[in-house]
């Protein structure tokens, strides 16, 4: 529900019962209200390359509002998150979103100052289905959502 009614374009990737490439989160937020599930967040730990430089964060994921709630869930998934995220020991947060979604995000997460949204990102990903006659990764950009933890944006590495 919360893809299909705002364009195929977003519910695609959820077609044949698959998301987020089958990884299964560490914490799951589910939000309820009178209505039932109103919105969802998951969270898994995970290394990331930065440049030369791993570093540890809490993959975000899974997003979803329900449609007649957008525009009052991610802000506050985010605030409801930062203190898991602190008790999972990870100095960032992080996710990924379409350029499409990028003034969005924006104005609900960087412009409260609850993350930084850099754009220009290169992100290497496995594919859900492998095949022997073609690459078992994929690389695309996006924009990368980073959420100060316990270590300040300042402490981010440089790398594309």
């Amino acid at each position: 529900k919360p893809y299909g009614p705002t364009g195929a374009f977003n519910a695609d990737p959820f077609k044949e019962g698959r998301s987020w490439a089958g990884a299964r989160p560490e914490i799951r937020a589910t939000a309820y209200d009178s209505e039932g599930v109103a919105a969802h967040l998951g969270a898994l730990r995970r290394f990331i390359k930065v440049g030369d430089v791993d570093v540890l964060v809490a993959e975000l994921g899974l997003w979803g509002v329900r449609p007649d709630l957008e525009g009052l869930g991610l802000t506050q998934s985010m605030r409801v998150m930062y203190p898991v995220l602190r008790q999972l020991g990870v100095p960032f947060g992080f996710g990924a979103v379409r350029p499409a979604l990028g003034k969005h995000v924006k104005r609900l997460l960087e412009r409260p100052g609850l993350a930084t949204v850099l754009s220009g990102v290169r992100l290497r990903s496995t594919l859900p289905d492998v095949y022997l006659n073609l690459p078992a990764t994929r690389i695309e950009e996006a924009l990368v959502v980073v959420l100060p933890v316990a270590r300040p944006m300042s402490e981010w590495p440089n790398g594309t």
